[in-house]
């Protein structure tokens, strides 16, 4: 039996009372206009593919084939999902991550979460 660990233990997902398994703040957070359609067919399917804790060992031959995918694909879509905020990956996991409200900072127009934000005030965005 495979033991799940997740990589970022303080990004447990939790599923909302007010919702399904597909968290509604995708949309009312603004995460989705982030993503190319690539990125939200991955998110998606991996959403429908983790345990409660979000976690998947989905291997990337298996995503490829679900999704029809090519392997440069895949890492680009894989890469923009964890630059978003949205999954963790450590070969061979991926880890859904729990949701942060997205803060739009004026002087550069770049969205951040709020986690980034107060990492960056501490010094440890640099």
């Amino acid at each position: 039996m495979i033991v799940k660990i997740p990589i970022l233990k303080q990004r447990i997902r939790k599923i909302p009372d007010s919702f399904s398994w597909v968290d509604h703040r995708l949309v009312r957070n603004r995460y989705i206009e982030s993503c190319t359609h690539e990125q939200s067919a991955l998110y998606l399917f991996l959403v429908c593919v983790s345990d409660v804790k979000g976690l998947s060992y989905y291997a990337d031959k298996s995503i490829m084939k679900k999704l029809d995918m090519d392997i440069q694909t895949l890492k680009e879509t894989r890469s923009g999902l964890i630059k978003n905020n949205l999954i963790a990956w450590q070969q061979p996991i991926y880890q859904v991550l729990s949701l942060e409200p997205i803060v739009n900072i004026r002087r550069s127009g770049q969205m951040m979460s709020l986690s980034d934000i107060l990492n960056n005030a501490v010094g440890g965005g640099q």
